[in-house]
């Protein structure tokens, strides 16, 4: 199996074909059989996506009401050409995918909600362009962090079904909330950017 550096812009891949190289230490996504490489993130984003990754599974855990995965977990999307992202953090519902039926390999179940925090090595743009993704492919919730200007980016499908909704900016004073996804879950922004 060839390295990540080996692979051309036209070399497509399978969802197989990248769990092989993941067992191989290569990490990375595809986006349409394309081979994305994904570099580590830094301490500050690690912290963040913990920390309410952790609140999520509370959340989960006490009303068994779905699975919560985190970084290096490969959601499939489509096939025939593959693509396989890597979301910071994802929530599935157990009306969608029952936890004691979690797949070892990648889920091609689309989550319910799904969380991008902002790292240091993101390309302008690009949060933009995962984000308009997600949604495109069924998310019904999708925050999208940004730790250097502690404010959370909130993507609803249920806002505005026509479409890709306008996120609603949340800042240091306001809560996240799980609207309809999350019914009761709220979790406040300073503690998700305290120190």
């Amino acid at each position: 199996m060839k390295t990540a550096t080996e692979f051309s812009p036209t070399t497509l891949l399978t969802a197989e074909e990248l769990l092989r190289l993941d067992a191989q230490g290569v990490r990375g996504e595809l986006v349409r059989g394309v081979f994305c490489e994904v570099m580590s993130a830094g301490y500050r984003h690690g912290m963040i996506v913990v920390r309410l990754a952790g609140r999520l599974v509370d959340y989960a855990d006490e009303r068994r009401c779905g699975t919560v995965v985190a970084s290096d977990t490969g959601i499939l999307l489509e096939r025939d050409p593959d693509t396989v992202r890597e979301p910071d953090i994802a929530f599935t519902s157990a009306d969608r995918l029952s936890p004691s039926a979690a797949p070892t390999g990648y889920s091609d179940v689309v989550p319910d909600l799904v969380v991008e925090v902002a790292s240091p090595s993101d390309r302008p743009g690009e949060l933009a362009e995962h984000a308009e993704m997600w949604l495109g492919f069924g998310v019904r919730l999708l925050w999208v962090v940004h730790p250097d200007s502690m404010t959370v980016e909130v993507h609803s499908a249920d806002a505005q079904p026509a479409g890709v909704p306008l996120p609603e900016t949340l800042t240091l004073d306001d809560e996240l909330d799980g609207g309809s996804v999350l019914p009761g879950f709220s979790f406040p922004l300073r503690r998700l950017f305290s120190d």
